[in-house]
């Protein structure tokens, strides 16, 4: 029956606090049953019989005993207690839909986040599985690999989704690692391997505030990062920490000497992969500056990396780095220089061949292309492709692609005769 809710339905507000929220991202059902009892008056027993799990095993991992690992367990306990598939790393389940359909015909929005939704979350279904090491327990040294692998799954909501649906996922998995590390026992080698794991999901973490506009958080958790990495002896990691750093810092010289800092850090060992990221960063931090010099010599840097990189492996976190990632990074600097010759046949070769479903990136590509335009009087192009942008940047959880779209739509203002521009104007006026 559409609309039904079982006995065991979590209040909506229990679902959204943090506490809930910390226990659902690292599955630690334990504390999600005892959250269910103590606020919405839900009692083990009801819990027991609607999610098909023994009375005494329900109290047993309320007490901290044991944990729930088969996805075919925590996918009846999310439909029992009516949780949101994403906050359990599933895909939505059928009541979700059933739910929203239900709504009535009024609330197209909400209907389009959802399909949004579902094919981000579904690229979390199959996370490897996360079993909370017993109390008192060694963490044994498989442990690391197994968060490192989670993480990396989680690392591709990003791809689809922003940091507003994100930062809360990733700064829980980031609190989790951190507890694990302080409150449990390991060798030295398993701790190492925890703090490089740590350093990757505060970089996760710290990406996704960046995005959601919570720069402070970001920084912290670029800081955060780079300590973990250096104690866990990862150069590469720590060098990405302070390119993360460098990338939101606002003056322009100390940027620019940050991200030189991040290639210099990671050393000359570092895998290709990781040499081309830092220094496309670097070039990029060099734009800003104004130093074309720089910049060109940077990129040159990242492209010969890039072909070392060629059929070897890569850490997960610079898989993304491609050629086409590299001609829009070369073309962003060159709009950064005001070089629109340079900037705009670039950017569009590597933007034909970029998906829709990578709704912020392309946005936010699209923006530098469309600033390009404008400075070489191409108005009508220009309002075009800013168009293309605010409907590819409606219904992301960003701050980042109104913060570029913005300015724009203010310098096409003084062109609003040209009905393309006034299309523009209309269309960031209702967003």
């Amino acid at each position: 029956m559409i609309g039904y809710e079982p006995p065991t339905a979590l209040p909506r507000e229990l679902l959204e606090r943090a506490d809930m929220q910390a226990a659902l991202a690292s599955h630690d059902f334990g504390t999600v049953f005892l959250l269910a009892r103590s606020e919405a008056r839900i009692s083990y027993s009801k819990i027991a019989a609607e999610c098909d799990i023994k009375p005494n095993r329900v109290g047993e991992l309320a007490r901290g005993q044991g944990s729930v690992t088969t996805f075919e367990k925590i996918a009846q306990i999310a439909d029992a207690l009516r949780i949101p598939g994403h906050m359990l790393g599933l895909a939505p389940r059928e009541w979700e839909a059933a739910t929203l359909a239900a709504d009535g015909d009024g609330d197209d929005l909400r209907r389009r986040q959802f399909f949004k939704t579902s094919v981000a979350v579904g690229l979390a279904a199959g996370l490897p599985t996360l079993t909370r090491p017993p109390v008192g327990r060694t963490i044994g040294s498989d442990y690391p690999q197994l968060l490192r692998e989670r993480t990396a799954r989680l690392r591709r909501l990003d791809d689809v989704l922003g940091g507003g649906d994100t930062y809360r996922v990733y700064v829980s998995e980031y609190q989790y690692t951190k507890a694990l590390i302080r409150d449990r026992s390991h060798s030295e080698t398993t701790r190492r391997n925890l703090l490089s794991v740590l350093a990757e999901q505060a970089q996760q973490a710290g990406w996704a505030a960046f995005d959601a506009g919570r720069t402070a958080d970001a920084a912290s958790l670029y800081k955060a990062s780079h300590h973990a990495a250096t104690g866990a002896g990862d150069s590469a990691l720590a060098g990405n920490a302070l390119a993360f750093l460098a990338y939101q810092t606002a003056n322009r010289d100390a940027g620019a000497e940050t991200a030189a800092r991040s290639v210099k850090e990671a050393g000359r060992d570092a895998p290709p992969g990781v040499r081309a990221l830092l220094n496309e960063r670097l070039a990029w931090a060099y734009a800003v500056a104004g130093r074309s010099t720089e910049t060109e010599r940077a990129l040159d840097a990242a492209q010969e990396a890039l072909a070392e990189a060629d059929g070897e492996p890569q850490p997960d976190w610079v898989a993304w780095v491609d050629a086409t990632e590299l001609q829009i990074m070369t073309g962003r600097c060159w709009t950064e220089l005001r070089r629109p010759l340079r900037a705009v046949p670039v950017l569009e070769k590597a933007l034909s061949r970029y998906d829709d479903t990578h709704a912020r990136d392309k946005s936010l590509y699209l923006s530098w292309l469309a600033a390009s335009y404008l400075r070489a009087g191409e108005v009508e192009q220009a309002a075009k492709v800013t168009g293309r942008a605010l409907d590819l940047s409606a219904e992301v959880a960003s701050v980042r692609p109104r913060q570029r779209l913005t300015p724009l739509v203010d310098q096409l203002r003084p062109h609003h005769g040209l009905s393309a521009v006034a299309d523009v104007l209309e269309k960031a006026a209702s967003a």
